[in-house]
């Protein structure tokens, strides 16, 4: 074989047209998408059922838990609709993180076999959570139809926190799907911070019974922020939107982002190797 003939790969020089690249490999972005949501979809009900389901017996059991006996007030909303403002953003999140988390390793045979840039596989993933998120976006028009409830003013603002949740869910899902190459007992730890995360943020009730002098504090959940402002968009309320915890939680989202990338893609180059 002549030395002309052959191809050397070099694994850090394809950072050099890494970002070219992504667009190059947008077909493969979306063949995985698409494969995701036919696994979920296609030829059954249980996937449409799940995503039905899940919020609405979350919300029945936050409904009654913090409603019925606990006595917290809803910022003037119907509480089932409070709840639910604050599931989507949260379910969107936790159902792409999980994905993202486990999409390296369930992968694994595409990454040792040919090139391209990892990056698509964790954020193919959160198309299907996407599609989660709109199906319950319909419920909850549901749901403020049957308490004829108007939907907020804010209305405007609530692609700019969807796209929060994008980045957080992307920052957090590149930083675990990473680190779960290399540590993959990190697959057992996942869930229980999903359902850790759901206790923690102001899902089944309104952050603003949280002390005011604790409020700053508590936005160091960058969710916090998120959900605040999907409640302030969909239902308004009586209660100010708080901007401090907003900012510092959109903060706290483009840092996780920027740095979920860098490490991502210094892990990147061994995960053929260690895969």
């Amino acid at each position: 074989m002549n030395k002309q003939d052959v191809l050397v790969i070099e694994a850090h020089r394809t950072g050099r047209h890494y970002w070219r690249d992504l667009w190059r490999y947008r077909e493969l972005f979306f063949f995985l998408a698409w494969r995701d949501i036919l696994v979920r979809y296609k030829q059954t009900t249980i996937g449409i059922v799940w995503a039905l389901g899940r919020p609405l017996i979350t919300m029945l059991v936050f409904t009654l838990v913090f409603s019925k006996l606990a006595k917290l007030p809803s910022d003037g909303a119907p509480y089932p609709i409070l709840v639910f403002a604050a599931l989507l953003p949260w379910q969107f999140f936790a159902s792409a993180f999980s994905g993202a988390g486990d999409s390296l390793i369930s992968n694994a045979g595409m990454i040792s076999k040919v090139y391209f840039p990892r990056l698509i596989i964790p954020a193919s993933t959160l198309i299907v959570s996407f599609v989660d998120f709109l199906i319950s976006l319909a419920i909850l028009v549901g749901l403020m139809a049957w308490y004829d409830f108007s939907p907020s003013s804010h209305m405007f603002a609530l692609p700019i926190f969807t796209l929060l949740v994008f980045f957080a869910a992307m920052g957090t899902g590149l930083w675990i799907a990473a680190l779960n190459v290399e540590y993959r007992d990190l697959r057992i730890i996942v869930p229980f911070v999903v359902q850790f995360g759901l206790y923690i943020s102001p899902v089944g009730f309104s952050s603003s019974i949280v002390p005011e002098q604790w409020r700053l504090l508590y936005s160091l959940n960058p969710m916090v922020g998120v959900i605040d402002g999907f409640r302030w968009a969909i239902l308004g309320g009586n209660t100010p939107f708080y901007w401090p915890g907003f900012l510092l939680s959109s903060f706290l989202v483009l840092a996780i982002l920027i740095t979920g990338l860098y490490y991502f893609r210094k892990a990147e180059k061994t995960f053929a190797d260690v895969i």
